[in-house]
């Protein structure tokens, strides 16, 4: 049984379901229940009455939880002593407008709290950040999650979600994504990346069939090219610097447009690492400072 099973126990007994907890331990609410059913299994008996709408704990585990509460609160108070702060090296990959916008005060939070981390930082696009991760030679990553909620066999941790726009020079003729999207050049997020994928998807449910006149790596490098009058574009939210700097518009896709979630993603088995969790809490606390 590992100590972070506990953890999730407290956490569903405290928000009465599964989805409810998920947040708080940084899982989806199936791990969540996969690790109650390990904890079961290790008790050999329920912790939850599930007949009802809500997960009610059974008086076993609420015995539990009261149990293990002041050895918990113990263990954490070591981990977080002044004597015992984090050091070492960790391998951080992230993805070009993390880089930009979020990895500079993020790198200010972590120099605060754990001076003695060193980090070497990797750029990429998500997928190539995920395959480094999982072979090994990055110990965590911030990448646009995949649709499909990515790998459960890696640890997800949400940190921001984006919506996608339109961008158009500011004389381009038409009003609605639709009309700007059939009235001119479409300049293509790159296919190879998370975000690229969302946007063509759009793109082709807008205008089936729109071929791209030019692919660009980074939304920086593409907004320059529509403030060019090159042609227009859907990329996720822009920065405000980039806002000051380029002259386009900048139109939304609506309620049900798409969007994308930013998040930080490691290997299960390193998920209560205190380097990893110190670069965590830095990158949410740099979101947050938005």
């Amino acid at each position: 049984m590992k100590i972070e099973f506990l953890h999730t126990l407290a956490a569903v007994a405290r928000h009465g379901s599964f989805a409810a907890a998920a947040p708080e331990v940084h899982l989806t609410a199936s791990a969540v229940g996969l690790q109650i059913r390990q904890l079961e299994n290790y008790f050999g008996q329920p912790l939850f009455d599930r007949s009802a709408r809500n997960a009610r704990p059974t008086p076993f585990a609420l015995e539990v939880v009261a149990t293990m509460q002041a050895p918990l609160q113990a263990l954490e108070a070591l981990r977080s002593r002044v004597e015992t702060a984090v050091s070492g090296h960790v391998r951080l990959g992230t993805i070009e407008s993390a880089q930009i916008a979020l990895l500079p005060p993020a790198m200010q939070s972590l120099r605060a709290m754990a001076p003695a981390l060193e980090v070497q930082c990797v750029r990429g696009v998500s997928q190539f950040l995920l395959q480094e991760l999982k072979a090994g030679r990055l110990d965590a990553a911030v990448v646009v999650r995949p649709q499909s909620g990515g790998s459960s066999r890696l640890h997800w941790m949400p940190l921001a979600t984006e919506s996608f726009v339109l961008v158009a020079p500011p004389g381009a003729r038409g009003r609605t994504p639709r009309e700007l999207l059939a009235a001119h050049e479409w300049i293509r997020l790159d296919r190879s990346a998370t975000g690229g994928r969302i946007a063509a998807s759009f793109v082709e449910s807008a205008v089936p069939g729109k071929r791209c006149a030019l692919e660009l790596p980074g939304t920086d490098a593409i907004v320059a090219m529509v403030a060019a009058g090159l042609g227009v574009s859907v990329i996720p939210e822009l920065r405000e610097d980039v806002r000051r700097t380029y002259a386009v518009r900048e139109i939304g896709l609506g309620p049900g447009g798409p969007v994308r979630e930013i998040a930080m993603v490691c290997r299960a088995a390193d998920a209560e690492s205190r380097r990893v969790q110190a670069v965590r809490k830095a990158f949410e606390q740099s979101v947050a400072a938005l």
